[in-house]
């Protein structure tokens, strides 16, 4: 074949879901530029072999288009990644602990060993959270700042000193500073049931410089990679400024450096200044500027923050002011008259439906439903608001909170909630768009392979069983929402999300066949190779060497450069986990104190 028709990239004897409308597999795929050229047999592929085509032999192994996380906070968590001990997967809390001494111990003066979220407590063997007299003992010198879902955050003696937190510090509205017989904080933060206690106080710790965000952001994104993530749509989030939070995303992107497809939503951050911030945007951005790398993606996910509606359930769930329909109704016939997209923040069926009944006023002078507008979480919908987003032409993006959250929840909630939290095959039913994601990464952890597991088993990451047999997907539906299903959220359907010609070259090696292992070797599945664009952007194993080397961690004294990210068990055939695949921490120190204890008791006398 003449080069200029020749393929970049062939990929050979492998197993191929296609994740077209069939759920095809095929065994070759062909990759010119950026796009798929052949998908089919292995003499499909090979028709389009140049003198400088690179040829992969898979032997077999299990290939799926690029995962999409439609629910993810990237760019914010791109700028912090390096600064973070990570607790995800790590199975005691020993050993959790154990890191975050280790990590104290190289942590220079001024910065703080720091732990946000990605984590349960029912992940670990004694299946609870540290005590704060823990964290005291174990880290007497070193601020500390532990984040446990959105329901609190732990700051050490240490941490309260740092901040300034002491007897006459006032507490916010909707929080709580837990304080002794003294009036003295504790260091405990909790959510009562607002988060903004806890988003302010991340912070006020210290960050990164631009050079070191540029770093941190780039490795956070190669951490993705390693789980076969080739896209995502940032939900924005507290504390996460536009434009001069994005600066660092921003500048990777125009220097083509990012290995992740991100298209950002713009979430307000001044509360009854939100029309001012959406009036703004809607004229001086134009909605999908950038590529196919980089995009502006619409509003939301908090749109007025009068309709905020946390999902800390270990509190009753909050009532909604009662100007929320006001506020929302003018940030939402603003940004559906200037037809922009957008999506909000959803967790109660109460609070769904108050936002439907204004997305309903809205349609009538505004139609929304080509906006591709949809709801985030919506784990307590009812069917009859699925049919009414279903008749407003809305989607639902739905996360994996519940499986770091889910015994909380059963325990406010009761079991036969927990049941259909949220109701997935109801949506997919009734043909809703719905796709999946993580809510990464204050709550839920960014490894994609956990929700999939979630999705497919019902289960937490503590092994408890919530779905009932009705609610859960097979292994291919549930793909679907993490692949093709993706695209509608922001309007690439044409583009990506399986494997055909013409799309985009975007696909994972697996380091196992996820269609065909044992359920509970689902979520320890990674990416061998992942290809963005035609582009390898991560190998490892027999692929070494065909993705750039990661660069070097900054800062030197970063808890990734000792610990990695998330840390994957991996299961031996009787069950048995040998072990992570990243260096374990050294053994805990003595005498904590080791007794279970779960809900809202975990904070008790012991603290």
């Amino acid at each position: 074949m003449e080069d200029d028709r020749a393929a970049d990239l062939i990929l050979l004897d492998g197993k191929i879901a296609t994740l077209d409308s069939r759920s095809s597999f095929a065994s070759a795929a062909a990759i010119r530029g950026d796009r798929f050229v052949a998908v089919g047999n292995d003499s499909d592929a090979l028709e389009y072999k140049g003198s400088r085509t690179k040829i992969l032999d898979l032997k077999g192994k299990t290939v799926i288009p690029g995962l999409n996380d439609t629910h993810i906070h990237v760019v914010r968590e791109g700028r912090q990644y390096t600064l973070e001990t990570r607790w995800d997967g790590v199975r005691s809390l020993a050993g959790a602990m154990a890191r975050l001494v280790d990590q104290a111990k190289r942590t220079p003066p001024g910065q703080w060993a720091r732990v946000v979220g990605s984590w349960s407590e029912f992940q670990f063997e004694e299946k609870r959270v540290p005590t704060l007299a823990e964290l005291n003992q174990a880290l007497p010198s070193t601020p500390a700042f532990v984040l446990h879902v959105y329901h609190d955050a732990m700051l050490n003696r240490a941490g309260l000193t740092a901040l300034g937190i002491g007897k006459d510090t006032p507490t916010p509205p909707e929080a709580e500073i837990q304080r002794d017989a003294d009036g003295n904080p504790t260091g405990l933060l909790v959510a009562k049931p607002n988060a903004g206690i806890l988003y302010a106080t991340l912070d006020r710790q210290p960050k990164l410089e631009h050079a070191d965000q540029l770093s941190s952001t780039i490795l956070f994104l190669r951490e993705l990679n390693r789980f076969g993530l080739t896209s995502a749509i940032d939900a924005g989030g507290g504390f996460q400024f536009y434009p001069q939070d994005y600066a660092a995303a921003g500048e990777l992107a125009r220097a083509g450096r990012l290995t992740l497809r991100i298209a950002y939503n713009l979430f307000t951050q001044r509360p009854k200044h939100e029309l001012d911030d959406f009036d703004q945007w809607t004229k001086s951005v134009r909605l999908y500027d950038g590529d196919d790398f980089y995009r502006v993606n619409g509003a939301g996910e908090t749109l007025v923050y009068s309709a905020a509606d946390f999902e800390n359930f270990m509190e009753p769930r909050p009532e909604l002011s009662p100007v929320m329909e006001e506020e929302l109704k003018e940030v939402v016939g603003l940004v559906a008259g200037r037809r922009w997209p957008f999506r909000i923040h959803a967790t109660y069926e109460e609070s769904i439906t108050r936002f439907l009944n204004v997305f309903e006023e809205v349609n009538e002078t505004s139609p929304i439903g080509d906006l591709h507008w949809f709801l985030d979480h919506a784990e307590t919908i009812s069917d009859k608001n699925l049919q009414r987003v279903k008749r407003l032409g809305g989607g639902i993006a739905i996360q994996d909170r519940m499986a770091f959250q889910g015994e909380h929840f059963v325990a406010r909630y009761g079991e036969e909630m927990g049941e259909r939290a949220p109701p997935i095959a109801k949506m997919l039913e009734m043909g809703i768009p719905v796709s999946a994601g993580t809510d990464a990464t204050r709550v839920a952890s960014y490894n994609p392979w956990v929700s999939l597991y979630w999705l497919v088993t019902g289960k937490t990451v503590g092994g408890t069983a919530l779905f009932s047999s009705n609610n859960l997907l097979s292994r291919m539906d549930a793909l679907r929402l993490y692949t093709v299903n993706g695209g509608w959220f922001s309007r690439e359907e044409d583009k990506k999300g399986s494997i055909q010609v013409g799309k985009l070259a975007d696909l994972a090696v697996l380091s196992a066949d996820y269609f065909s292992v044992e359920e509970e070797a689902i979520n320890g599945i990674e990416s061998l190779l992942t290809v963005v664009g035609g582009r390898p952007v991560y190998a490892t194993g027999e692929f070494s060497g065909l993705a750039p080397a990661a660069p070097p961690i900054t800062p030197s004294w970063s808890p990734v450069a000792t610990f990695g990210g998330y840390t994957v068990s991996r299961l031996s055939p009787n069950g048995d986990s040998p072990g992570p695949t990243h260096p374990t921490a050294a053994p805990a120190p003595t005498g904590r104190v080791r007794f279970a204890l779960t809900g809202r008791d975990v904070f008790g006398g012991s603290c």
